[in-house]
């Protein structure tokens, strides 16, 4: 029997949709609440490691997330010159295991609305525009009551509110995000046929320059640089000043470039990051994904740690007859240091070229991957 008979899940996003699938697949009642008033994703595209892709086959999604993505297995590196020259082309390790490709690209709105119709076949019940305002525990269950002044108690309040949870204040839990120094241009446009994996380019104006296949047609593409206010641009100059920065890039870049027109695709994000250092739960309420950890995106793993999160708290609760001290240390014991480690290797990487220092990135990206091919 389940260690929990009904969960309130606060947030939709990849981490909040898989714990809701799981939990609602094993006969859990679940209620599945998000402040947006719809299933739409901020952001243009997603980077999905094999280690997510695993998680996203035990969803039962692998099959639509396949037909809307796009997979490859190599890496390549261009160098910051007139031609965009290829220096390597880097086999990558399939993390999630051999019948699964290394990596795929998507749309992350796709992936998002993938997401949630699953929940709801599931049997979850999903609503839009509906957050918590107040938590009361009492040692068994918690009370919730939503700011539509609707009210309901819970064996489990499962935080997956992202790396501004109001989930992770209200219990009471002291971590927030410290930036990191980097800022990223992001755009979602058309694919030339030339792109077919990932290309990073290190160098130039900006720290990287890359873009990632997401569909037959479509790519996203990103320009990291150090971090400045960028709130005051119009879209229009946001437009402009991603171009500007993006002509010091070649190859493929200069047909990725010609079709940055559309001023509505292209947004800009800080850099931030944090680990929740200690057990991720305070009594009945548990934060994952974002909320209880987040990194700069250098090594792409950011949703696989979230979706490996709810997998793992899933199995927990199912597999447990009640809610214990074991329960939570084997939570524990299973996440923490595998998301510290790969928060703290996306640091590291962001850090060398910060300083303009040559690491051992490959060593670092083999370890990592090395770590995250194993089950968590």
């Amino acid at each position: 029997m389940p260690a929990v008979r009904n969960v309130l899940v606060v947030g939709g996003g990849a981490a909040g949709a898989a714990a809701a699938i799981l939990l609602a697949e094993g006969g859990v009642a679940v209620d599945l609440v998000d402040v947006k008033p719809d299933v739409s994703a901020l952001g243009s595209g997603i980077t999905l490691q094999g280690n997510a892709l695993r998680v996203l086959r035990e969803l039962g999604v692998w099959g639509q997330v396949e037909a809307e993505g796009f997979a490859f297995d190599t890496l390549g590196l261009r160098a910051p010159d007139p031609a965009g020259t290829l220096v390597a082309e880097l086999t990558d390790i399939r993390t999630g295991g051999p019948d699964l490709p290394a990596t795929l690209g998507m749309y992350r709105p796709a992936l998002a609305r993938i997401l949630i119709d699953r929940a709801a076949a599931a049997g979850a019940k999903v609503r839009f525009g509906a957050c918590p305002q107040s938590l009361e525990q009492d040692g068994y269950t918690v009370l919730v009551t939503f700011t539509d002044g609707t009210s309901g108690r819970y064996d489990l309040v499962i935080g997956a509110d992202g790396v501004r949870s109001w989930t992770r204040r209200q219990a009471g839990i002291d971590s927030e995000p410290q930036p990191v120094g980097m800022g990223i241009w992001r755009t979602f446009t058309k694919r030339p046929a030339s792109v077919t994996r990932t290309d990073l380019i290190y160098g130039g104006p900006c720290y990287i320059a890359g873009y990632c296949p997401t569909g037959a047609d479509t790519l996203y593409a990103y320009l990291v640089e150090d971090v400045r206010d960028r709130s005051g641009l119009s879209p229009q100059e946001s437009l402009a000043t991603m171009r500007e920065l993006s002509l010091a890039y070649h190859g493929p870049w200069d047909e990725i470039r010609e079709q940055l027109t559309d001023p509505s695709r292209v947004n800009y994000t800080a850099f931030e990051s944090h680990v929740l250092d200690g057990p991720w739960h305070r009594g009945r309420v548990v934060v994952i994904g974002d909320a209880a950890h987040s990194c700069p995106p250098t090594l792409a793993q950011g949703a696989a740690q979230a979706l490996e999160d709810a997998s793992v708290l899933a199995e927990l609760l199912l597999a447990a007859g009640s809610v214990t001290d074991t329960l939570w240390s084997d939570f524990t014991g299973r996440r923490l240091d595998r998301a510290r480690t790969v928060v703290e290797a996306s640091l590291q990487l962001a850090a060398w070229q910060l300083a303009h220092e040559r690491g051992d990135v490959p060593g670092l990206m083999a370890r990592i991957a090395h770590l995250v091919a194993e089950p968590a």
